[in-house]
């Protein structure tokens, strides 16, 4: 049976991660969805990530780790942003990141390969879970690429192009091991 593998696609927000995705998904890809988005669509999750940054991350960490579990042997699995984007998120925050996350970050580890989606201005828009502002969506992508890297994983930049593109861009990696 071939090995577990973990692929994820990180960056930032509002440059097509989630289009990307469900567009793997129809291909029949195995995704798992973005643990913060999932908690701010339940009741009192937009109010927990503005008053309890702290608690969001240790629900999303929480989220994260159910997935990273989850994961089937011998199936390759695409997630929607993965421990190290928590760092990324509480850094922002001027949060202090606890030891239990930095310990997942390097002991739960993703096989790769990491995709970034790089801010692309001419598809970004806010929504109702995507609050930032175009200049706070780069900050966001600035500090969880960075959190990635400390924590030792290489970034493969996704192309700035249609779904379908990126689409193949992503299967090949996947295929090339």
């Amino acid at each position: 049976m071939p090995a577990l593998r973990r692929a994820v696609i990180t960056g930032a927000p509002g440059a097509g991660k989630s289009t990307l995705l469900a567009a793997l998904a129809a291909r029949g890809c195995e995704i798992v969805e973005e643990a913060a988005r999932a908690i701010l669509r339940e009741p009192g999750g937009m109010e927990l990530r503005e008053t309890d940054p702290d608690g969001f991350a240790a629900a999303m960490l929480s989220a994260d780790m159910q997935a990273f579990n989850a994961a089937a042997q011998g199936c390759v699995t695409v997630y929607d942003r993965g421990f190290p984007d928590i760092v990324g998120f509480l850094r922002l925050e001027g949060r202090i990141i606890p030891g239990a996350l930095d310990r997942t970050c390097r002991e739960l580890r993703y096989d790769g390969p990491v995709f970034r989606a790089v801010p692309w201005r001419e598809i970004y828009h806010p929504d109702e879970e995507r609050i930032q502002d175009w200049n706070q969506a780069v900050a966001s992508d600035r500090a969880v690429c960075r959190a990635w890297r400390d924590h030792g994983y290489e970034l493969v930049d996704l192309p700035f192009a249609d779904v379908a593109t990126r689409v193949g861009f992503v299967e090949k990696r996947l295929d090339d091991g």
